[in-house]
């Protein structure tokens, strides 16, 4: 028996979308902390939902630890 409301794995939670929208906003990749004064969520939040988002493919590190929504990120918010 499946329960829920389909495929979990590609469902974006509010705070996934919230740091998906900074992301997509800034004019380049962003630091966690540029992404904690964006949306006021704490440091370790940005960085667990970061790492989920890099799972999804949504999000890239296209410099050490700075992050930028991929193009299917920017997509999957608008």
């Amino acid at each position: 028996m499946v329960c829920g409301s389909g495929n979990k794995e590609n469902e974006l939670t509010d705070e996934q979308r919230q740091i998906l929208k900074a992301l997509s906003a800034a004019d380049g990749p962003c630091g966690s902390k540029d992404i904690s004064a964006a949306t006021g969520f704490e440091a370790k939040i940005i960085s667990s939902r970061i790492t989920a988002l890099k799972k999804k493919g949504l999000v890239d590190s296209p410099v050490r630890c700075k992050y930028a929504a991929t193009e299917q990120g920017k997509a999957a918010i608008s």
